[in-house]
């Protein structure tokens, strides 16, 4: 009885035109925004490839140099797109594509596409996670929101249960009638994004990828499932179907719309952030108090001079066996970033303890729990971001000191016409950043995780059990 009123759900949805004519529109948009995004993917990623190999053989080809004067003159790091992100942009176009590295200076990443694109991009992107995200939804409410609410309208819930059997099996009929409505509309669209992945879209089978592609899946899949689930309780709550659409609309409209806009402004609100010229002055005063590399009277360069000649018992720095302008630039270096490194954290904790928010708000809305688990398995997520600016301040650290070496170490104190071969710079190793893997983004969006089974489990215990306890008249 079960199965048949399952497959009568499933046939009598398919010949309802009404539904039939929203879901190709939203099959279209999904497989539109499955191409171009691939597309877009597939142009940012050449882009930044073919500027990070020019930087990387500007740099290893440069005209001989002083190592100080190559140290400013530094190079860029371009953050590679994530392979599974042209699935869901996140905030991959806010936050920037590149950084400067150069000496005493820690710079955030720059050149965003919302940076070089009109204010259209405020209203959000045409992506696959929209389409998932907001729209399926809404197509799953115009689906089920006369589940039972139809039947009582008609007299014939009661036929049903006078065949034996309970609400409760009427409704898991129904929602295994609706689920397999709404596979057929995304599943062309999941199976064409997995095609284009690894096949046309020019990718390696790669199982990283393929394990973010699978966990993105399953998350949408128990997203959509809590949809169905919970507008079929709805159903079964209300005696008329007008009412039971109204409710459930203002549910759409309250998890997508209003709790997603209010726990940013209340992150916003709690956790302020600096604005950039407080957090310049504030870095510009802190870097004032440790040795400035390039003055040879600041009272901590004296010491740090007296420390060396005392060391090697010799009275004067020329006698030293090391340049002392090169030892005294990388004792700047090291103060410098130490002190952008802990303006830098304190900014991120900021950033963290806003998204913190959002996340916890994610106990209350399915939308918020998905969103998150969805950005990090694009690896678009601000987690992703923080990796990546990490990764391009270690090798710009490393660079930066690695020059101040071989001033230390090849150069005379006061030396500051040297010119150093251009050979020497191509034995430093380029830029090359290194993703993180599923696991490690799966560990920064537990709370999500977590927030999104909760959810499950309360649509399919406590809503049935309400389910239960409804009237069937």
């Amino acid at each position: 009885m079960v199965k048949n009123i399952a497959k009568k759900e499933f046939i009598s949805t398919l010949r309802d035109s009404r539904f039939v004519a929203l879901s190709i529109m939203v099959l279209l948009l999904l497989l539109a925004a499955t191409v171009v995004g691939l597309h877009s993917y597939n142009t940012l990623q050449e882009e930044r490839e073919v500027a990070q190999q020019t930087v990387n053989d500007q740099f290893a080809n440069s005209a001989d140099r002083h190592p100080h004067r190559m140290a400013h003159y530094g190079s860029y790091a371009f953050r590679p797109k994530s392979s599974v992100s042209f699935l869901d942009f996140g905030l991959d176009s806010y936050t920037g594509a590149s950084v400067f590295m150069e000496a005493h200076r820690q710079n955030s990443a720059n050149f965003s596409q919302a940076q070089q694109s009109s204010s259209l991009i405020r209203f959000g992107e045409m992506t696959v996670a929209f389409v998932l995200q907001m729209l399926i939804p809404l197509l799953i409410i115009f689906l089920c929101f006369g589940a039972f609410t139809q039947e009582r309208e008609t007299g014939t819930l009661k036929i049903l249960l006078s065949q034996g059997i309970s609400l409760r099996q009427v409704a898991w009929a129904k929602v295994a009638g609706y689920s397999k409505v709404v596979a057929l509309v995304v599943a062309p669209a999941l199976v064409l994004a997995s095609l284009l992945l690894f096949g046309r879209g020019g990718f390696d089978v790669d199982g990283d990828v393929l394990l973010r592609l699978l966990l993105f899946m399953f998350f949408y899949l128990v997203y959509f499932f809590i949809f169905v689930v919970l507008s079929v309780v709805v159903s079964a709550l209300h005696q008329r179907s007008s009412t039971a659409l109204v409710t459930l609309l203002g549910i759409w409209i309250l998890c997508c719309v209003i709790i997603p806009k209010a726990s940013a402004n209340l992150g916003a609100t709690l956790y302020t952030t600096p604005t950039k010229a407080q957090m310049d002055a504030d870095v510009h005063e802190e870097v004032a108090k440790g040795i400035d590399g390039h003055s040879a009277e600041d009272e901590r360069t004296e010491a740090l001079k007296q420390e060396l000649l005392e060391k090697y018992k010799v009275s004067s720095v020329e006698e030293l066996p090391v340049n002392f302008d090169g030892i005294r630039m990388a004792a700047g270096e090291e103060h410098s970033t130490r002190v952008y490194q802990e303006h830098f954290e304190e900014l991120t904790d900021i950033f963290e303890s806003q998204n913190r928010i959002s996340e916890y708000a994610g106990f209350l809305n399915p939308y918020l729990a998905v969103r998150h688990l969805s950005m990090g398995m694009a690896g678009s997520d601000f987690s992703h971001y923080i990796h990546f600016q990490n990764q391009a301040e270690q090798y710009r650290y490393h660079l930066a000191q690695e020059l101040n070496h071989i001033q230390t170490t090849q150069l005379k104190y006061g030396d500051k016409e040297t010119r150093l071969s251009s050979d020497t710079w191509k034995a430093f190793e380029p830029f090359r950043y290194e993703a993180p893997q599923a696991g490690w983004a799966l560990g920064r969006h537990v709370v999500s995780l977590v927030a999104l089974l909760v959810w499950l489990a309360l649509v399919c215990v406590l809503g049935l059990r309400l389910i239960d306890n409804t009237n069937v008249v």
